[in-house]
């Protein structure tokens, strides 16, 4: 990766030097301190193995880490425990039965509150009910549902009795669907009928329905469907099971076996745009470590008195280590949200705040951003004092936006903990910690204690500060990707080629003059104009830096002059007007900002951009517009009319100086 704009832009990024020291009292009592990284730097696998005894082993590890054949790494391997037990059990022995465990919000606005006693019967019934289905050790399960507590469930029955679940996005199409529960030769699938979506029913089972179908998916032998809608259904008799029918008559009382350290607990498949998606297999010993252990450190949590909600679907990784198996493995007590943050009105998640004294939150900046374009107004309605940490993941977060973030949302008082880490990590890699680190608007920081992180050039030579480049892990960690599910040279080939002994995470990311990290969103979104690498993730920032710029979304589009075109979308603020010298104005602040080279040649003001249910931005179908292209697959968007909206707004020709 070039380094053109790398001094530059960063100097830009850092503007009115913004820095934000720990609260006194936050400090004063957080759960880690920087002794940590101290102790980690001395001596990481006893770290490593001190964070381990956080949790209940039936047979406790002597090992710490198997790195004989690298990379396939093995932690705690001589150690047996069950994830469940973990996650419920162990609460309950302790006096901790009548704790909240899950307060559950409907988007209809029915709620739910489970105690972990509640949890445990529940989670012991349904493990029951796999059993009568023939579920054994090692068996997958596929999940594919919305946002309700059965899915919680559901995957810790899978863990309490070793059967690895696959949980797949409720967004994702039949296909996608199909092509995941033959990739991991599923046997069950776990569904419901539906969940309620932006003010309606929203179907499930009939894309499960329609996915058992395609060829490959012969041997599911049951599909478990919890009623959520009551919507009218098509019901196959000898595979359909309701689960209220078999689960709810089930004994309350499991004994949860222990399992190996490296017994698979879940497969993960990434939502690759193009060829068949990568199955992230994580076992149970070092995950269930390393989750439990970053999700007490890097959100200082008091599980005594604090409410914590993390907005992710169960369907992404951060789900399953950040609303599962981390918050419950630690005695959380959490929010769980059905439904989407402008559903029945935009101020809904500032209501939940409110509602529950929520103390920790958890977003992406896809969110932060749409807040942001709603108004300041909004959240100001609503009584947010109970926040004291706010959390960012799933990509680069801008400066500005982190800034509203915490202005707000957090009342300028609270610590934003800037999260990098991935499908593959498994658990939080790069982070501040909010007790410990002077925070800077936009950047990931430093290594968490105990992870070994840095950015080199072509040539696997680490970069100075100030400097561009590639992220690398340079050591195992206890989270990590065992291989891609049944392709251990896929494994080897995505992650392990690029650079010798070293896992290449994909993205391109700088340090800046004190050595800290700024994450620059994947390589795949770096352009190169006229000679030059430039990130998609800096000319966006530059734009929503623009105070009539909410959001912004940035592709490189084949040019003949160029090699790539720069070509922007963009969300006005409210009030902002569409006029004449907008893109000019546009155009010109962003040259300002990171020097000519990186003005777009096109900007196109958007009503909205293509997002998936996740808010994730599908760049790939921007690049299509960009470059007049049939569009690609849109199943996974929230609404694909929003792709009609802007092929209609296509200008007749571009800017072309």
């Amino acid at each position: 990766m070039g380094d053109v704009v790398s001094n530059e832009s960063l100097a830009n990024l850092l503007r009115e030097e913004r820095r934000f020291a720990p609260p006194a009292e936050l400090a004063a009592n957080a759960n880690v301190t920087a002794e940590a990284y101290e102790r980690a730097k001395a001596d990481r696998l006893g770290f490593w193995a001190e964070q381990a005894r956080r949790l209940t082993w039936a047979t406790e590890p002597n090992e710490t880490l198997d790195w004989s054949n690298p990379p396939f790494a093995k932690w705690f391997a001589d150690g047996k425990l069950n994830v469940a037990y973990n996650c419920v059990d162990r609460h309950v022995e302790n006096g901790l039965g009548d704790r909240v465990a899950l307060h559950f919000e409907g988007e209809p606005g029915d709620t739910r509150s489970l105690t972990y006693a509640d949890l445990q019967r529940e989670v012991s019934q349904a493990a029951h009910a796999l059993t009568e289905l023939g579920v054994q050790t090692g068996d997958r399960v596929a999940i594919y549902m919305p946002m309700i507590p059965e899915t919680v469930v559901a995957m810790l029955a899978c863990a309490r009795i070793g059967a690895p679940h696959s949980v797949v996005f409720g967004g994702f199409s039949a296909d996608a669907l199909a092509t995941r529960i033959k990739d991991a030769d599923a046997r069950v699938v776990i569904t419901s009928d539906g969940g309620y979506r932006r003010g309606k029913p929203s179907a499930l089972k009939p894309a499960v329905d329609e996915a058992l179908t395609r060829p490959g998916t012969e041997d599911v032998r049951s599909v478990l469907v919890v009623r959520r809608t009551g919507q009218d259904m098509e019901w196959h008799e000898g595979r359909d099971v309701w689960w209220h029918e078999i689960v709810d008559r089930q004994p309350e009382q499991h004994t949860p076996e222990a399992f190996d350290a490296e017994h698979p607990l879940f497969i993960l498949y990434t939502s690759g745009t193009t060829g068949k998606p990568k199955g992230i297999l994580h076992t149970t010993g070092g995950y269930l470590t390393q989750i439990s252990y970053t999700h007490h450190a890097v959100f200082d949590l008091k599980p005594e008195s604090d409410v914590y909600w993390c907005t992710a679907d169960v369907g992404w990784v951060t789900g399953h280590s950040y609303i599962v198996y981390g918050p419950l493995s630690n005695g959380a007590t959490e929010v769980l949200y059905e439904g989407t943050p402008d559903t029945p009105h935009q101020g809904r998640w500032w209501e939940i705040v409110q509602k529950y004294g929520v103390s920790i939150l958890y977003t992406a900046p896809t969110a932060i951003r749409a807040c942001m374009k709603w108004g300041d107004d909004i959240p100001a309605k609503f009584d947010l004092s109970s926040l004291r940490i706010l959390g960012s993941v799933g990509e680069p977060i801008n400066p500005e936006a982190w800034v509203w973030y915490r202005k707000h949302i957090g009342g300028d008082r609270t610590p934003v903990v800037d999260t990098w880490w991935q499908t593959e990590t498994g658990g939080m890699m790069i982070t501040p910690l909010p007790g410990v680190t002077t925070t800077k608007p936009g950047s990931a920081q430093i290594p968490l204690p105990g992870i070994s992180a840095t950015v080199v050039d072509d040539e696997a030579n680490e970069v100075p500060n100030g400097a561009g480049g590639y992220l690398v892990l340079t050591e195992p960690w206890p989270s990590m990707l065992r291989t891609i599910w049944g392709d251990d040279q896929r494994y080897l080939d995505t992650y392990w080629a690029r650079f010798e002994n070293r896992y290449f995470a994909g993205d391109g990311a700088k340090k800046d003059d004190d050595g800290d990290i700024w994450l620059l969103g994947r390589v795949d979104d770096v352009m190169l104009v006229s000679g030059h690498n430039i990130s998609t993730t800096e000319v966006e920032s530059a734009l929503v830096s623009h105070p009539k710029v909410a959001e912004a979304a940035v592709v490189g589009a084949t040019d003949p002059q160029t090699t790539q075109a720069i070509c922007a979308f963009v969300i006005l603020r409210g009030g902002a007007a569409e006029d004449e010298g907008l893109v000019e104005e546009l155009r010109a602040h962003v040259a300002k900002q990171l020097g000519p080279i990186a003005k777009p040649k096109r900007i196109l003001p958007v009503a909205e951009l293509p997002k998936t249910r996740s808010g994730k931005i599908m760049r790939r179908l921007l690049r299509d517009v960009a470059e007049n292209r049939a569009l690609g697959d849109v199943t996974t968007l929230t609404d694909s009319s929003v792709m009609e909206l802007i092929q209609s707004k296509l200008p007749s020709a571009p800017s072309e100086d």
